[in-house]
């Protein structure tokens, strides 16, 4: 039986070792992906991915911090699969679960060929709130929204937080 989301997260934050940003930034990315996945009535086992997902997806931070020195988001998806394949390897998820979620890590910033549900509302949760972060232009925002946004619920969402008209 697979650990529940709380569970997950209880782990994901004793991983993260104290450091409140990286916790604060994955428990957003966690509450826009759930939101905007239960708006959009995506299937339970698609949920349960997305939210995996969601609160893992920037596990390679600390370690490439110490590596490289900073958190571009290409060297969070080349050491991100390989270290959240082992992170979930005691949650009872299956082999494919791990994988699917593996993949969603080593692609959340690869804006291209973007394929499932989870995937696309993993791009749209992480870019909601790395754009609140970050003080992203009103420009870039709107940029994002035509050409990257899929869902409805999403792109609702990001204009009422990012104050689009």
């Amino acid at each position: 039986m697979n650990m529940t989301i709380a569970q997950i997260m209880k782990k994901m934050i004793a991983f993260s070792e104290g450091n409140v940003h990286d916790i604060d930034h994955f428990m957003k990315v966690w509450t826009y992906a759930k939101t905007i996945g239960e708006l959009e009535q995506i299937d339970e086992k698609t949920q349960y991915i997305l939210e995996v997902a969601a609160i893992t997806h920037d596990i390679a931070c600390p370690l490439c911090r110490v590596k490289y020195g900073n958190t571009n988001g290409k060297y969070q998806e080349e050491e991100g699969g390989s270290l959240v394949t082992e992170f979930l390897s005691d949650t009872g998820m299956t082999k494919e679960q791990i994988s699917r979620v593996a993949y969603l890590v080593g692609h959340h910033h690869t804006l291209t060929a973007i394929e499932g549900m989870d995937y696309q509302i993993l791009i749209e949760a992480d870019y909601i709130v790395n754009a609140t972060e970050s003080g992203y232009s009103r420009e870039n925002v709107e940029n994002f929204v035509e050409k990257i946004m899929k869902t409805d619920s999403g792109k609702e969402i990001a204009r009422g937080i990012l104050l689009l008209d």
